[in-house]
């Protein structure tokens, strides 16, 4: 008895598929970071030739101190703008910070870590009640923010004048728990002929952490979720309140961070030190690859952009130009900056859709 054939099936047609491929060069320059790291070398090989004084050991790592000062605040400004949100605060938080370690403890006297703690405590509630308020009254974190400046801009002021007399901070280089304190916050290693400040190290610390919170962890792909959109986000289950309250809070704490920095670096603070800092924090954010309306960006993106401040600042006085270029450098390099993630987010929208 013959088994009968079984005829093969005609194969299924192919469905079509609606995926843009992407050539090499525009997948890397969908990468956040990339366009930051072209303009960094270009910039740094500028400077190399133009700038003599730029090619010692010793100037390099003064260009990285430059940048953790502005990249250690940056982090936390970067990943708040990838939620969404903006904080016009940083700047004068950081003083806020040092002022109020300072002061409390010079006219209590009492000891130095006692006050860091109280004031790392008052800078988290503050950071709270910004991200709080523009949760619970739906106003832009811009102006909320921008009220919080004002604020400590004139209580920085008017509290230090009333406490010390002056508009800065008393010395406390003599103060019980000083050396540990000017240890974790400022401390200086010597490598060979060469000075590397701590908080190069602690930037580039706080960096990792970051990047490895937003591409490996449950929080990160939060943060991306409320800053792309937060009502979508909220629907599939993210808590939204609480991740963006945290986002502020984490602002407050690397203010707090790097006002304890130039508290126990410098040993006094002025108290109208810090405004306008806010703005160079979200520059290097910006420049770093971050968009401005949130949901995209990464920590490496940001401390590149932290890196380019650096450079420059510090490139223009050692090729011996006037520093008021500076800020006509800034404002060319946000502008291009923009233009060039408006690009970047229109390559990371050419992917397979179904």
């Amino acid at each position: 008895m013959s088994t009968p054939l079984k005829t093969a099936r005609p194969a299924a047609p192919s469905e079509a598929s609606n995926r843009v491929s992407l050539g090499l060069s525009n997948r890397l320059l969908a990468r956040p970071e990339v366009g930051a790291l072209v303009a960094a070398i270009v910039i740094f090989i500028f400077f190399l030739a133009v700038a003599p004084a730029f090619r010692s050991p010793s100037s390099f790592f003064t260009v990285l101190y430059q940048s953790s000062t502005i990249g250690i605040v940056a982090v936390a400004v970067g990943m708040l703008m990838i939620g969404g949100e903006f904080d016009l605060s940083a700047g004068v938080l950081v003083t806020t910070a040092g002022l109020f370690n300072a002061m409390f403890c010079y006219e209590l006297g009492i000891n130095l870590w006692l006050g860091a703690l109280l004031s790392l405590v008052v800078c988290l509630g503050l950071g709270f009640l910004n991200g709080y308020l523009v949760m619970k009254t739906g106003i832009p974190s811009f102006l909320i923010t921008l009220g919080t400046f004002f604020f400590l801009q004139g209580a920085n002021l008017g509290v230090t004048k009333l406490v010390t007399g002056s508009v800065s901070s008393p010395d406390i280089s003599k103060m019980d728990g000083y050396s540990s304190l000017n240890w974790i916050f400022a401390h200086q290693f010597k490598i060979g002929s060469v000075t590397l400040q701590i908080t190069v190290i602690w930037w580039l610390l706080f960096t990792l952490l970051s990047a490895y919170v937003l591409q490996r962890t449950r929080i990160g792909n939060w943060i991306f979720a409320v800053g792309g959109n937060s009502a979508s986000a909220r629907a599939v289950g993210v808590p939204v309140l609480r991740v963006k309250v945290g986002l502020f809070m984490t602002v407050a704490f690397l203010a707090w961070f790097a006002g304890m920095h130039y508290l126990y670096n410098f040993n006094v603070l002025q108290a109208g030190n810090g405004v306008g800092n806010e703005f160079l924090y979200i520059i290097a954010a910006v420049v770093g690859g971050t968009l401005l309306t949130g949901g995209y960006g990464n920590s490496i993106g940001v401390a590149i952009g932290a890196f380019i401040f650096g450079m420059t600042s510090l490139g223009i006085v050692y090729a011996g130009w006037d520093p008021n270029w500076f800020k006509a450098f800034l404002g060319i390099m946000l502008l291009l900056a923009v233009m060039v993630n408006l690009y970047v987010k229109r390559l990371s929208s050419a992917r397979k859709v179904g």
